[in-house]
């Protein structure tokens, strides 16, 4: 990788032919938005998902699914209008094979000093980028001012870093797996059961199977706007399910689980669910 210089399509390029998928970041250092082809998806793309769908956008749109390894999609004239107004390059770790430790502060430095193997570093504003060999999803906030960005995100390219790669210890994968918390049950016996059938009609297996189904689904499909989705889909579960006593810990756990893949944190899982609780009244 080389040192990035002024002219980010520079550095892309050299990227790109090494086989870093990269991609422009525009003011605030942040993708470009979708064209107004793609706006609201309507190329039918799936920008921050796994796959970027069916679209053949030529432009960088997409977000990470952007990125690119292809020297003649970087200097494309559909590419020309972003380079000019980039401020920086970004690359997908996933698609290069790699895990990048986003260390915030210097606190996080100390503690990765002790608990991860040494690998490259690279210096950023306020902390250190820690680069491993391997790929893994990537999870936001897993300790005080550690991200880990790898498959599905991006990261700013700072330059080749100093040190030896090291591979994807077990320590760092560990990171990414979150126990939900215990969450008490919703109180029982708060809506009278069904006329006649003497049991909550909530209780039947496939209708309430149903309704967090869809309800992770709905938190999973969120291309946007993730803290309120997951928000307004907890409302939506206890709205129907919170005062009959229907949720058990392992529902919950359902819920908090594709919340947190979807880069929630515990701690956001917890309040959106006291807040939605306090909303409604339980």
């Amino acid at each position: 990788m080389t040192q990035p210089t002024r002219y980010p399509q520079h550095t892309a390029l050299s990227l790109a032919v090494s086989g870093v998928p990269v991609l422009p970041l525009r003011r605030g250092k942040v993708p470009f938005g979708n064209c107004p082809a793609c706006v609201d998806n309507a190329c039918g793309g799936r920008p921050n998902m796994k796959t970027p769908g069916p679209c053949r956008c030529a432009a960088p749109c997409h977000g990470w699914a952007a990125a690119t390894t292809d020297p003649a999609v970087v200097v494309s004239p559909a590419w020309a209008a972003a380079w000019r107004q980039a401020v920086c390059v970004a690359y997908h770790p996933g698609g290069a094979g790699l895990t990048v430790v986003d260390l915030d502060d210097a606190d996080a430095i100390a503690w990765a000093r002790t608990a991860l193997p040494a690998t490259r570093t690279v210096p950023t504003t306020r902390g250190e980028h820690w680069i491993y060999q391997g790929a893994m999803r990537s999870v936001n906030a897993v300790r005080p001012g550690v991200d880990i960005k790898s498959s599905m995100a991006y990261a700013r390219y700072l330059g080749p870093g100093t040190g030896t790669m090291a591979n994807l210890p077990d320590a760092v994968r560990a990171l990414a797996v979150k126990e939900p918390p215990a969450v008490r049950p919703a109180p029982a016996g708060a809506v009278p059961a069904g006329a006649g059938s003497g049991e909550c009609r909530h209780r039947t297996p496939a209708y309430l199977d149903r309704g967090i189904a869809m309800a992770e689904q709905r938190i999973t499909e969120a291309t946007s706007a993730v803290h309120a989705t997951v928000y307004r889909t907890f409302l939506a579960v206890l709205s129907r399910h919170g005062r009959c006593g229907c949720l058990t810990d392992t529902h919950v756990a359902r819920l908090f689980t594709a919340a947190q893949a979807k880069g929630e944190t515990a701690r956001h899982c917890t309040d959106a669910w006291t807040n939605a609780r306090t909303t409604l009244g339980l």
